[in-house]
């Protein structure tokens, strides 16, 4: 049965569900724990104590979210999830700390290039926001676009901005 936990990140509180065999989901900060957990149950899991596999996954989040470069591809992953979103998830995953891909950009090497919104779909459907890192993907001319996780364009700006990217959460003279 998939166990999950709450803990605590730079940017707020944050939850993560497992199974013995891999992360199902991870829930961004929420207004409130709440929400949170119920986010999380929605993936069949309950409160549970934590396991290798979850410590692990917990500390890479917990370190990029720090301003960290980390390797989230030893974190296995468990997703039920259509073969398109599932292309769409490998793509974004080797998008660099510190670099950003358009939707299109994706589509484009997906080998669809009129595919940029099913490419949003994917993402905005995505369970392991940080470990699949959506977030570093934007609109045409550098567009925030859109972000489904809790506090939408202006955590997706932050968490840019702590992975050094440029133009987000830069200090300005005005």
């Amino acid at each position: 049965m998939p166990s999950y936990t709450l803990f605590d990140t730079a940017i707020g509180r944050c939850g993560l569900a497992w199974t013995e065999d891999g992360v199902i989901a991870v829930a961004l900060p929420e207004p409130s724990s709440e929400a949170m957990t119920d986010y999380l149950a929605g993936f069949g899991a309950t409160a549970g104590p934590i396991e290798a596999v979850a410590a692990d996954a917990i500390a890479r989040v917990s370190e990029l979210l720090e301003g960290r470069t980390v390797d989230m591809s030893p974190i296995p992953l468990v997703l039920n999830v259509s073969e398109f979103d599932a292309a769409v998830y490998t793509v974004c995953s080797t998008i660099p700390r510190g670099a950003t891909l358009t939707y299109g950009d994706i589509a484009r090497r997906l080998g669809h290039p009129g595919a940029a919104r099913a490419v949003g779909g994917a993402l905005g459907r995505n369970p392991v926001p940080i470990i699949v890192p959506c977030h570093r993907v934007l609109g045409a001319g550098t567009e925030v676009g859109g972000f489904s996780a809790p506090g939408g364009a202006n955590t997706k700006q932050r968490i840019l901005g702590i992975e050094g990217v440029a133009g987000f959460d830069e200090p300005t003279l005005f």
